[in-house]
């Protein structure tokens, strides 16, 4: 049954073969448009609550399908040890300590660009039953302070063969920045990223966002 979690699309996708490539920074100075969306699953969109906020914070979450099995795209997003096989503004990666399970901490190079360079960042959830995964940063050089990602996977209505990706994250604003800039700032990083996902399998999609 559908909850109360409003979704806003932007900018649908239609993803193609064309070779990836690291996006320029440019990129981030598109604004999206937000028409409405379908509403979440309940049982999903309370995965993606991170209410209540503490002052300063700000969330949203970015929802993209995926023209693959589910057991398919999660092979690829359950890899915390390999995010550069869609997350395009990453540049390198390796892991620090921990094995790939719960615990494990990772450093990646962010690509130039960015008002970042590196970000260390530790598994906190990896769910192969209910393919949940959720990571949080825990240090490097970028302005995203207490930044917590949860990213679910589940099968579309349409059923078997498409699989619906969620994106959800909380994250402290910036000091000169507004919740609303920072939301479109990181919105787009993760809309990029899971698109980048959905062109792996040669397959259309639909891109979306909400914002609290």
């Amino acid at each position: 049954m559908p909850s109360s979690l409003q979704l806003h699309r932007i900018n649908p996708s239609h993803p193609t073969t064309t070779p990836h490539v690291a996006p320029s920074s440019d990129f981030l100075k598109q604004p999206p448009p937000l028409p409405p969306s379908p509403r979440l699953p309940r049982q999903v969109a309370l995965l993606h609550d991170h209410s209540p906020l503490s002052p300063g914070q700000c969330t949203s979450a970015v929802v993209q399908t995926v023209d693959a099995p589910l057991s398919e795209v999660w092979s690829v997003v359950r890899r915390f040890d390999n995010p550069l096989s869609y997350k395009r503004f990453l540049k390198s990666c390796r892991v620090v300590d921990g094995d790939g399970d719960v615990g494990t901490v990772r450093e990646v190079s962010v690509v130039s660009g960015l008002p970042a360079a590196s970000s260390r960042e530790r598994l906190e959830v990896l769910d192969d039953e209910h393919h949940v995964i959720s990571f949080r940063i825990v240090g490097g050089e970028h302005r995203l302070a207490n930044y917590t990602s949860v990213t679910t996977l589940h099968e579309a209505e349409a059923g078997p063969g498409t699989t619906v990706v969620v994106e959800s994250y909380v994250v402290d604003v910036p000091p000169g920045n507004t919740g609303e800039e920072t939301r479109v700032f990181v919105d787009t990083i993760v809309r990029f990223n899971l698109q980048s996902l959905a062109r792996i399998f040669a397959a259309g999609g639909k891109t979306s966002v909400v914002s609290q």
